[in-house]
């Protein structure tokens, strides 16, 4: 079987994810999908989030804390 995804397995690699597709009962194409889908998703939630602007209230405090 060969496989559609980016990296390559080892033949090691490549029979203990085929015989983790058969335990899911799924081909081991579906399982391959579903496994890069699943780390797409992980590495989605892992991404630095964009820090906003400070508000108006935060501002004006850090303003009047500075010295003239």
């Amino acid at each position: 079987m060969t496989t559609t995804t980016d990296k390559k397995l080892t033949k090691g690699q490549l029979a203990y994810e085929q015989e983790r597709a058969r335990k899911a009962g799924k081909s081991f194409e579906e399982w391959m999908k579903d496994k890069a889908k699943a780390e797409a998703e992980a590495a989605k939630k892992a991404a630095p989030k964009v820090e906003k602007k400070p508000g108006l209230f935060s501002r004006l405090l850090d303003r009047a804390h500075k010295p003239l």
